[in-house]
């Protein structure tokens, strides 16, 4: 297990994490459903899409397996898969570009998005304690899905 600590600038409410090498364009046909998720997932690349328009922290959980899912303290969590067949995983910002790349196995990937605090922002949007984690592993490829639905961690 890899543990990385990000502070990314969620510009336009989005970042990606995709192939370094294949370089795919972020998609443009977002319907309501991506909207809810949070997520959005096209060949080689995923976006994901976080409550601020600001800097956010992001941890991205390397693994060697699934883990165990664990809702406690998470508002939400999706599940998606990436391809990397370069194995070069980069987390890109959406206007101000790369911030990290990983050099991984080639291969596809399933990936676990944790959304949390989503609840705590500020009148204006701008401060908040939302927080976003990213557990990645080998696995086969499967559709985007939604493994908790959103919910305020007082419920």
């Amino acid at each position: 297990m890899t543990l990385r600590r990000y502070e990314v600038f969620a510009d336009y409410f989005q970042f990606y994490l995709r192939d370094a090498e294949v370089q795919p364009d972020p998609p443009t046909d977002y319907v309501d459903a991506d909207l809810t998720l949070m997520v959005k997932a096209v060949p080689h690349l995923v976006v994901i899409q976080p409550v601020r328009n600001m800097t956010v922290p992001v941890e991205i959980d390397l693994l060697d397996r699934a883990p165990e899912t664990v809702a406690e303290g998470w508002d939400q969590i999706v599940e998606a898969s990436l391809h990397l067949p370069s194995g070069r995983l980069e987390l890109m910002e959406c206007t101000t570009g790369s911030v990290d790349t990983i050099d991984l196995p080639p291969g596809t990937y399933r990936l676990r998005a944790h959304f949390g605090g989503l609840d705590t922002l500020s009148e204006d949007g701008l401060d908040g304690d939302d927080r976003y984690r990213i557990a990645l592993w080998p696995a086969a490829a499967g559709p985007v899905e939604l493994v908790q639905p959103r919910r305020s961690v007082a419920d």
